[in-house]
């Protein structure tokens, strides 16, 4: 596995970073609260009148939670993103008005007003910040928030409620006429190449998650939790590495699969399509395959299934609907693993002989197909064993790969006798005492953007890696 270490601030990222970025802040309002979304599928599931519990005095429980509890706890979390608790607070109140001016959830309404109105409060902030006599300040920070947050609340109510509801309802219509016109398979020919830039979170939490708990609201389940969760085509491919692949990428894959398929942590499939990049067309054609069985048997689910696990696949499965989900599951499998497997057989000599540790030199093909991964920086020596106190594991949503690569590298770190801290985080959130952030080649740049005195190193493969153990010796000698 190739490695890069670097430090200090790399060039541009680009627009796939940017986009990164804007699809981070939006996954970053709704992935905190998954725990949510998921027990109000889970009640869901059990207490309609559809549902494997039927109970008249515990479904009333469903519509408050989606229409009250997941917005106001989006728009709180929008908030704190911009401007702490304070920020928080004041996007609370101003989400209370979208919610009340609308007839429908609103989750993007939340997306919108929670960040907006927290960033005006930090204008006036740093507008008064050194002006307010001695003694005033409790009054002063308690007020501001009363009253730009009822104003807005006002606001929010008479215009962007309304507003956000008719976005709603023509996204809504778009999405009932791709189903009509049975053309919502071809939504995965740009989920699943978004999925390996890295976007898996902002597409499913910040864009379908939103949509599909609306529409499970209307019917009892929605067909789009499972667009871009679909365990289905990234585990295809995995078992065409595993049976017909070669060198450390066949080694690794058994022990991905696992991780992949019952972990539900998809990134970890995605330096296998990243090292052969035409691997994408097998993962486009397990979503295709999958989604068009999804919506010829009627499948769908009644909650977030997050981590996208077939354990959290089955809890949120309706009554009636585990045939359907494991027809979607199971034929994406099969068709993502032919043309995987046909594609690593077919290969010149030279490509099926590739392992992880020669994925970056492959892609640089990416770039020229318009897949531009971040920019590799520049190498750089690191820091020295003496200061380094921290290291810091950092992936997009810092839940999945990124906890899993922390506990891989802290055990060869305990078990080498090197006292260094090994912790986790988002790539948006390092903590300021980070010595060494280990990101995915593709984040890095985001990384040294959020921690530019940190060192950075750069890796393909966060599950198995023999430079974790050059880390280790570094730091043992």
């Amino acid at each position: 596995m190739a490695i890069t270490q670097t430090k200090g601030q790399s060039g541009s990222g680009g627009a796939r970073v940017k986009l990164q970025q804007f699809g981070r802040a939006l996954s970053g309002m709704v992935m905190p609260n998954i725990g949510a979304f998921i027990a109000w599928g889970l009640i869901t599931a059990l207490f309609i009148p559809t549902g494997w519990i039927p109970s008249e005095y515990f479904a009333k429980l469903v519509d408050p939670m989606i229409k009250y509890l997941l917005p106001l706890l989006i728009g709180y979390t929008g908030g704190q993103m911009v401007h702490g608790k304070r920020g928080a607070v004041i996007a609370a109140i101003t989400t209370m008005g979208v919610i009340v001016g609308s007839e429908i959830p609103m989750f993007l309404g939340a997306m919108i007003v929670g960040p907006l109105s927290a960033w005006l409060l930090k204008q006036f902030d740093k507008s008064i910040e050194g002006k307010i006599r001695s003694g005033f300040e409790m009054l002063v920070n308690n007020f501001s928030i009363g009253i730009f947050g009822g104003a807005l609340a006002l606001g929010a109510y008479s215009g962007v409620g309304p507003f956000v509801q008719a976005i709603s309802k023509g996204l809504s219509s778009g999405v009932d006429f791709l189903v009509d016109a049975k053309l919502l398979p071809l939504v995965n020919l740009i989920i699943e190449p978004g999925k390996v830039l890295f976007l898996n979170n902002a597409i499913n939490h910040g864009v379908i998650t939103p949509i599909a708990s609306e529409e499970a609201l209307r019917v009892g389940k929605s067909m789009l939790y499972m667009l871009e969760s679909n365990p289905g085509p990234g585990l295809g491919i995995l078992l065409a590495y595993w049976l017909v692949g070669r060198g450390m990428a066949k080694q690794s894959a058994p022990g991905a699969v696992i991780i992949h398929f019952l972990g539900g942590i998809h990134e970890i499939y995605f330096p296998y399509i990243l090292m052969k990049p035409r691997l994408i067309l097998a993962a486009i054609a397990g979503g295709v395959v999958g989604t068009f069985t999804f919506q010829l048997t009627g499948a769908g689910l009644v909650g977030s299934p997050s981590p996208g696990s077939i354990f959290a696949y089955i809890a949120m499965t309706p009554r009636g609907g585990f045939l359907p989900m494991f027809s979607g599951v199971i034929t994406a499998t099969i068709a993502s693993f032919l043309v995987a497997a046909l594609l690593l057989r077919t290969g010149k000599q030279d490509e099926e002989e590739l392992d992880l540790d020669e994925a970056s030199a492959k892609m640089k093909e990416m770039k020229s197909a318009g897949i531009t991964p971040a920019s590799v920086p520049t190498p750089n020596t690191g820091v020295q064993k003496q200061t380094v106190n921290k290291i810091v594991f950092a992936c997009d949503a810092g839940m999945g790969s990124s906890a899993m690569g922390a506990s891989v590298l802290r055990k060869k770190m305990q078990d080498a006798g090197v006292k260094v801290t090994v912790v986790n985080s988002a790539v948006s959130e390092i903590p300021s005492d980070a010595d060494i952030v280990v990101t995915q080649k593709t984040l890095t740049d985001r990384a040294i953007a959020n921690k530019p005195d940190a060192e950075h190193i750069s890796i393909d493969n966060f599950l198995k890696s023999p430079k974790y153990d050059e880390l280790v010796e570094r730091l043992k000698g």
